[in-house]
């Protein structure tokens, strides 16, 4: 098992089954990211129809090795349009978020998968269950905005 880049020591067992997501403390908040990367993929939206889609285009931050952003705790200053992700925001954004995001899915009250590394205690499962990006990415400086439509991905599930 290979450290865990996210600080999961100390939290209560499956303390996402018994709080709303409003009552968390930031470590229990931060500690739902599976580490999958895909809110981390530029997406598309259909506007007639408004179907999100994934493409294999990455945020020049993101490190298609690790599925994590490279300066997650300054990134507003290189990517202002960056989300923060709070229980108040997820109505807002819940129609782009990843079928298999532990934030999405506490939201509908559905269980997370076994692959979650909260469930599993490890933290390549996420990436072992095929879940992950992790090497499937191209950073968006290496592809023309207008050719992101030729990198569309089924959401890796």
């Amino acid at each position: 098992m290979s450290r865990d880049p996210i600080d999961r020591a100390g939290l209560a067992p499956r303390y996402w089954e018994r709080k709303r997501l409003d009552e968390m403390t930031r470590a229990e908040w931060e500690a739902l990211c599976d580490g999958c990367g895909k809110c981390c993929l530029n997406k598309l939206e259909d506007a007639d129809t408004g179907e999100v889609v994934l493409t294999r285009v990455a945020c020049r931050l993101f490190d298609d090795t690790t599925c994590r952003c490279g300066q997650y705790e300054i990134r507003h200053q290189f990517v202002p349009e960056c989300i923060v992700l709070t229980p108040e925001t997820i109505p807002d954004h819940l129609y782009w978020l990843p079928a298999t995001c532990a934030y999405r899915l506490l939201y509908e009250g559905r269980p997370l998968y076994d692959w979650h590394p909260l469930i599993s205690g490890d933290p390549t499962s996420v990436h072992e269950a095929g879940v992950s990006v992790r090497d499937r990415t191209v950073p968006e400086f290496a592809v023309d905005e207008d050719d992101w439509e030729d990198h569309v991905i089924e959401e890796p599930r």
